[in-house]
């Protein structure tokens, strides 16, 4: 099971990490009343594809999304994509909705939108692996150790 798979990865992290089954959720305030978190703390894992077999993940709030402009100027690219759910599954190993860069089948680069770091109080909520499976971590140790690119790469929904 893929949530195994996330949370060995999260094990083998060191990072301290909260894991939270609450099954399906219907918005985001439920999510996030779920997890204990506030909207803007929920992180959407996102695939994006660079190229043919390049991808990278990119890391957006809840509550915001990808602003595909600042996104290529940040990558120096002019076209990125979204690949369909069974190439995303292909590359990372997990289900759309499940996405997380912990315990990938590929250790993508991870880009991570500059209003979740930079406080070294703030935790974040991520997919892990499974449907209604979420992890919460601090923000800031996570980052670094996903190695992640902070970038202004949203904007509201």
């Amino acid at each position: 099971m893929s949530e195994h798979r996330a949370i060995e990865a999260l094990e083998a992290s060191g990072l301290e990490y909260e894991i939270t089954r609450h099954g399906r959720v219907g918005s985001l305030a439920e999510a996030a009343a779920a997890r204990g978190v506030e909207p803007g703390s929920i992180v959407k894992t996102l695939v994006v594809r660079r190229a043919e077999g390049d991808f990278l993940f990119v890391l957006v709030p809840g509550d915001r999304e990808i602003s595909w402009p600042k996104l290529r100027a940040v990558l120096g690219v002019n076209r990125l994509s979204m690949p369909d759910k069974d190439v995303a599954r292909d590359v990372t190993g997990y289900e759309r909705g499940t996405i997380t860069p912990f315990g990938a089948t590929t250790a993508w680069p991870v880009i991570v939108d500059a209003s979740l770091a930079g406080d070294p109080t703030r935790r974040i909520s991520l997919g892990a692996g499974a449907h209604g499976v979420a992890v919460t971590v601090a923000a800031e140790p996570a980052l670094t150790h996903l190695q992640a690119q902070v970038a202004d790469v949203t904007e509201l929904q």
